[in-house]
């Protein structure tokens, strides 16, 4: 039967991927730049700045209207890249 051989290939491809990156708080400099950006942008408020799968993230940014929004942020020229409105 094929269900054993196809489950220790998912498990062997699981474990070759290795384990999940976890969420990283940004060196304070770095921080700093973010949510000065962000001010710039327009932001007034967020819950949390964090590097994850390589991309800086805000979590619940809120702006000048009081619209809430998730985003990414290139790590190198901390341009926003991606806005999901909430």
């Amino acid at each position: 039967m094929f269900v054993r051989p196809l489950a220790a290939a998912a498990l062997g491809l699981a474990l070759l991927a290795g384990p999940a990156l976890a969420d990283q708080k940004l060196p304070p400099d770095q921080q700093t730049k973010v949510e000065d950006i962000l001010k710039k942008e327009g932001f007034t408020k967020w819950k949390e700045i964090e590097l994850d799968d390589g991309m800086i993230e805000v979590d619940d940014a809120i702006d000048a209207n009081g619209k809430q929004f998730d985003l990414k942020l290139d790590p190198k020229t901390t341009e926003i890249v991606n806005r999901k409105a909430e």
